[in-house]
């Protein structure tokens, strides 16, 4: 049995997982983000032992913890370098939770776990598997031949973050241009607010109404109704994603290509444009195809992620 720790912005998610990928037990506790980092970690650790309380079960039966963190990680010395949603610059997380629970710790970026979880639950056999996650920003992990690619510096996979606009739009890691700044859900927020400014008598007004604010669904709900702003607005950013994700297949060519994140539900609405995008763009036309799928696990993804991460010693 393993932990998997789920640390975000919002919340701390922990479970505890078989070597199948079954969780036995989950829980969560708010993270309080201003806090820290050593008041954060032991809330990982209190966590992880309620979960291994929930599951029947004693300490000594679990084997390992692995922990999702957002940033830049240093999985080899357990450190989380920099995290800009947290205050985390230099923290030897892994070393702190051991102060806590002495037990082995693999520390991995959040958004490498959540891609680990989806490719050993549902497709451990491709020797090649990319998965990018459209969210607040835009994150990912690709898995080459069962491990996780890093670079030379553990920094490796940040999907998000190559452009596809030559000086375009401000991006948050102090660039321009980048795909997170076109194809995350806070662009698309952004981009619902700044149709919506321009059109007045677009439907996406009375939903935001009856639902209090604009969020990422605003432009889809809407475009299923008919409304032709909120159509513009939605393949707008299905192009957007296409652009990225047909250059990500480029590079890697991987056997299969897995899309998620809370937009992901959208489904076929997302993903045959997007195929139909590669389709017609795709520098491969002579031999196998990538796969492209939306991903399944959702907001398990990144705990199974994390507790794999513990069990392969990724």
């Amino acid at each position: 049995m393993y932990i998997g720790i789920d640390l975000g912005g919002t919340n701390i998610a922990a479970g505890v997982v078989d070597e199948k990928g079954n969780i036995l037990a989950t829980d969560s506790t708010p993270t309080e983000k201003e806090r820290d980092f050593t008041e954060i970690v032991a809330d990982m650790a209190e966590i992880a032992k309620k979960v291994t309380r929930k599951a029947g079960l004693a300490t000594a039966d679990i084997k390992g913890v692995g922990i999702g963190c957002p940033g830049t990680v240093d999985n080899k010395n357990g450190m989380v370098v920099y995290a800009n949603n947290l205050k985390m610059e230099h923290s030897p997380v892994a070393a702190e939770f051991k102060k806590h629970w002495d037990i082995p710790v693999s520390l991995i970026n959040d958004a490498d776990a959540a891609a680990f979880g989806e490719f050993k639950m549902t497709a451990p056999d491709a020797d090649s598997f990319v998965f990018m996650t459209l969210g607040t920003g835009v994150g990912g992990g690709v898995v080459i031949d069962g491990k996780l690619m890093r670079g030379c510096n553990g920094a490796g996979g940040e999907l998000g973050h190559f452009c596809i606009e030559v000086d375009g739009k401000p991006c948050t890691c102090g660039a321009r241009g980048c795909l997170e700044s076109y194809a995350s859900v806070t662009a698309l927020i952004e981009q619902t607010k700044e149709k919506m400014a321009a059109c007045p008598d677009s439907n996406m007004h009375d939903w935001v109404k009856k639902k209090g604010k604009i969020s990422g669904r605003t432009a889809f709900e809407c475009a299923k109704q008919g409304d032709a702003a909120a159509i513009e607005v939605r393949d707008r950013y299905i192009h957007y994603v296409a652009v990225g994700v047909n250059s990500l297949i480029n590079i890697f060519q991987p056997k299969i290509f897995a899309i998620g994140g809370g937009i992901s539900r959208e489904g076929d609405t997302l993903l045959d444009p997007i195929k139909a995008f590669v389709k017609k763009n795709n520098y491969n036309k002579y031999m196998n195809e990538t796969e492209l799928r939306i991903a399944t696990l959702f907001n398990d993804a990144g705990i199974i992620g994390a507790a794999f991460a513990a069990m392969t010693k990724q």
